[in-house]
């Protein structure tokens, strides 16, 4: 394919060149290279130590509900290479009066990957995922540097910050789906 289109821009107009160059640069770039896919609980610890659970102990990485055959767990690879980790449990918080609440957790991308719009990625296929299977609701407990992250996207914070014991602050975010 390389070869290919090499030849292509050599042999016609300026037009076509600055055409074919950009498309040769997009089709190797990362973002041709990325998919997501359905991965094991135990597979999202890859990301989720390094990122969630640095300097505690591997079993930390182990979530309530992990398990459970409603709860789906996202992998984002780049060139094979699994960069970031999101879960979705189907779990309803009493605070809100809405049926089929999804929550999110573990959401992760390693940092060298950060800041290049995979992580909104992962959480788009989470409301796409949502959507699917008839969810009206997406909750979560977001860092607070994670807060504009999250507001850029449609979440609304809910209530006071809190916070999770060795972990730090938090605020309760959602977003009505569908």
């Amino acid at each position: 394919m390389k070869n290919f289109c090499v030849e292509l821009i050599l042999q016609n107009s300026v037009t076509l060149k600055v055409l074919l160059l950009i498309c040769y640069q997009f089709l190797c770039s990362e973002n041709f290279m990325i998919k997501i896919q359905n991965i094991s609980s135990t597979d999202t610890f890859l990301v989720r130590h390094p990122v969630l659970r640095a300097g505690k102990p591997i079993e930390s990485c182990v979530f309530d509900g992990d398990n459970l055959p409603s709860t789906k767990h996202f992998g984002l690879y780049i060139k094979e290479k699994l960069v970031g980790v999101v879960s979705i449990f189907k779990n309803k918080n009493t605070i809100f009066n809405i049926e089929n609440q999804f929550q999110i957790r573990g959401m992760a991308v390693l940092p060298e990957f950060q800041k290049k719009g995979f992580g909104e990625n992962l959480v788009k296929h989470c409301e796409n995922y949502v959507k699917n299977v008839n969810g009206t609701l997406i909750w979560f407990n977001a860092r607070e540097n994670a807060v504009p992250f999250y507001k850029k996207l449609g979440y609304n914070k809910i209530g006071n910050p809190f916070s999770i014991a060795d972990i730090g602050i938090h605020y309760l975010m959602k977003k009505e789906i569908g």
